[in-house]
């Protein structure tokens, strides 16, 4: 026999999204009642179409800094006020449409799962063949199903759970899923990748220069994680760190200098971005989209690797980085 589904609750965050917030919202349907919307300053009226759609309205006060952490955990209080008796709530951004079917499954999973306390599912890019940087995030977000180390924003989970570990870190600038995931897990939780379509967003990335920004804020996020849970079993992100520190400054740097004052031989080092680019390619099937995605991987270290130098100069200096915004 089946496990009751629990009661379910939606956290929807946002700022200038426009249609496309009325989109996330519509694509609710009755759960719409259930919805806490947290604005993040907009100036296209986003608030006041939440309201009329029905959902409860946070405006975040935005005289104090800005992460998205911060406006999960405001929706959060809102929903639990909205819906004393909710179990399990969905958090969305507000560029994405949620797919038809998405909520029942991953609610029915987390009823027959007691030990999971996150389950997440199949994110789609809306228009991956728009361009290049659309592409790439679609492919990033196809995830291996089964037990997973951590979400992304868009995910369904056991408000209980959230409650035990103090939900999202407010202070995170980026990769707060993956670093509250770290928390969930040393406190005994399993996070799920199903096999099931969730989310359909617009990244809408269309110059290179917001790619190479989202890719210093992963970069930046990827340090700032992994040193926080430095020495934890159930650390995250430290092989990322040290490959944005290997390709994007170690190798390049050492075979520069070492061509210029040694021998120009040093030089010959660069051959491995070339060789790694095909290694990933071939890996991944060889076709075009997988010669692009090696490609832009390698790329991005550089972006990355500026990233993680950000977080260290500010930890070295003891300020705080502001938001990396790429749109």
């Amino acid at each position: 026999m089946n496990a009751a589904v629990p009661t379910v609750g939606v956290v929807v965050i946002g700022r200038n999204e426009g249609p496309r917030l009325v989109a996330c919202l519509e694509s609710l349907g009755e759960l719409i009642a259930s919805t806490a919307y947290v604005d993040s300053g907009s100036t296209d009226g986003s608030a006041e179409v939440a309201e009329r759609l029905g959902a409860a309205v946070v405006r975040l006060d935005m005289t104090v800094a800005f992460t998205a952490a911060r406006a999960r955990n405001a929706g959060l209080a809102q929903l639990r006020r909205l819906v004393p008796t909710v179990e399990l709530v969905q958090f969305v951004d507000g560029d994405c449409r949620i797919d038809a079917g998405w909520l029942a499954e991953a609610a029915g999973f987390l009823a027959e799962n007691r030990a999971y306390a996150i389950v997440c599912g199949r994110r789609r890019e809306r228009f991956p063949d728009a361009t290049i940087y659309n592409a790439l995030c679609d492919r990033e977000w196809d995830t291996p199903i089964g037990d997973a180390l951590a979400c992304g924003g868009d995910c369904l989970a056991r408000v209980d759970a959230l409650a035990s570990i103090g939900a999202y870190a407010a202070d995170l600038i980026a990769g707060e899923e993956p670093e509250m995931c770290v928390r969930l897990r040393a406190a005994g939780w399993k996070i799920y990748r199903l096999d099931a379509e969730m989310t359909l967003h617009d990244a809408n990335i269309t110059r290179l220069g917001q790619w190479w920004s989202r890719s210093k804020r992963a970069g930046h996020a990827f340090a700032e994680v992994a040193h926080r849970h430095l020495g934890s079993p159930h650390e995250i992100w430290r092989r990322n760190v040290l490959r944005a520190v290997f390709w994007g400054c170690v190798l390049p740097l050492g075979a520069v200098l070492g061509g210029v004052i040694l021998h120009p031989a040093f030089l010959l080092l660069l051959a491995a971005y070339p060789l790694q680019i095909a290694r990933i390619a071939l890996r991944d099937g060889g076709n075009r989209l997988a010669w692009l995605y090696a490609a832009f991987a390698l790329l991005a270290k550089f972006p990355e690797m500026q990233g993680v130098a950000q977080y260290a100069l500010n930890r070295l200096m003891g300020r705080r980085q502001g938001l990396i915004e790429y749109k």
